[in-house]
C-alpha cells in the first residue's frame, strides 16, 4: 500500500521542468507584449504626424524689430548688423519744442495748475495769457491763447516774448496779463525785468499758481526785483482759477469744481509771496 501512495521520481522530475518552463515563459511574454505595445504607438504617432498639415515659417514682422518710443526716432535707431551684433546709429534728437494754442487740456490744467506745496511731477510750466493792445486812435486789439514749455528748453516765459509778442511799437499802450502754473525762475525774472524797462508802454501782471523755489535766495530777489520793474506779481486765488477754466481751457461747458485745500494753498503762497517783495 505505500508502493501505491509515494509518486514515482520519473513524475516528479518531470513536474519540476514543466513548472521550470512556465516561470521561464512569463518575461518573455511581457517583454514581447512591450515591444508590440510600443510598436503600435509609434505607428499611431507616425500616423498623426502625416495627417498633421505643416505649418509654414512666420515671416518677421518689421514692426516688432522697430524700437518702441515716442515714435520721432524709429527710423534712425536701425542699424547693419556686423559680426553678428545689432550696430546703433547715432540720434539726434529735435530740441524741445513751445506748444502754442488757444485752449489747453482739460487735464493738464486740473495737474498743472493745482496749487499744491509740494509739486512732485510737474516739469513744465503752463502760461495762459491775454494781451491788450491800445493805440492813439482808440481801437482795441488783442490776443489770447497759451503756451508750455519744457524745463530743459526755452522757459515759457521768455518764449512769449520770442513767440507771441516779438515785436514792440512804442507809439501802442500793451497791457499783458498772464495766468501761470508757476512763478517766474531768477533768470527768467531778470530777462522780464530788463524788457519792462526797455519797453516802458508795456504792462505786465503775472498770476501764479505756485512758488518756484521760493525759498532760494536769488529767486527771492529776482522776483522782487521783477516787481520793482514794474511788474504785478500776485497768487492766484480761488476765482482766478475758476475764469482760467472757463476762458483758456477746453471745458465743453462743464463747470470747474475746485480742489479741497484751494483756499488755503492761496493763502500759504500769498502770505510766502508778500513776505519776499516786502
Amino acid at each position: 500500500m505505500a508502493d501505491k501512495k509515494a509518486p514515482s521520481k520519473v513524475g516528479m522530475v518531470k513536474k519540476k521542468e514543466k513548472k521550470e518552463k512556465k516561470v521561464e515563459t512569463k518575461p518573455a511574454e511581457k517583454e514581447e507584449k512591450k515591444a508590440e505595445t510600443k510598436a503600435e504607438k509609434e505607428k499611431e504617432k507616425d500616423e498623426k504626424m502625416k495627417k498633421k498639415p505643416e505649418k509654414a515659417p512666420e515671416k518677421p514682422n518689421a514692426e516688432d524689430n522697430t524700437p518702441n518710443g515716442n515714435g520721432e526716432t524709429a527710423e534712425g535707431a536701425q542699424g547693419g548688423t556686423e559680426d553678428g551684433e545689432f550696430q546703433f546709429e547715432p540720434i539726434e534728437l529735435p530740441p524741445f519744442e513751445i506748444i502754442i494754442g488757444d485752449r489747453l487740456n482739460p487735464n493738464f490744467f486740473k495737474f498743472q495748475f493745482k496749487n499744491v506745496e509740494y509739486s512732485s511731477g510737474r516739469n513744465k510750466t503752463f502760461l495762459c495769457y491775454q494781451v491788450d493792445i491800445q493805440s492813439s486812435s482808440g481801437e482795441p486789439d488783442g490776443v489770447r491763447g497759451y503756451l508750455e514749455d519744457e524745463h530743459s528748453g526755452t522757459h515759457a516765459e521768455e518764449a512769449f516774448f520770442q513767440q507771441v509778442l516779438p515785436q514792440y511799437d512804442k507809439s501802442l499802450c500793451y497791457t499783458v496779463t498772464w495766468y501761470t502754473s508757476s512763478s517766474p525762475c531768477a533768470a527768467c525774472a531778470a530777462k522780464l525785468g530788463e524788457i519792462l524797462r526797455v519797453r516802458k508802454t508795456l504792462r505786465l501782471n503775472i498770476h501764479c499758481s505756485r512758488l518756484f523755489l521760493w525759498e532760494e535766495p536769488e529767486v527771492q530777489v529776482g522776483l522782487k526785483a521783477l516787481a520793482q520793474a514794474g511788474c504785478k506779481l500776485r497768487m492766484m486765488r480761488p476765482v482766478d482759477f475758476t475764469y482760467v477754466w472757463s476762458t483758456f481751457v477746453e471745458n465743453e461747458e462743464d463747470n470747474f469744481t475746485l480742489w479741497e485745500d484751494c483756499q488755503e494753498s492761496y493763502e500759504y503762497y500769498d502770505e510766502k509771496l508778500t513776505n519776499i517783495l516786502q
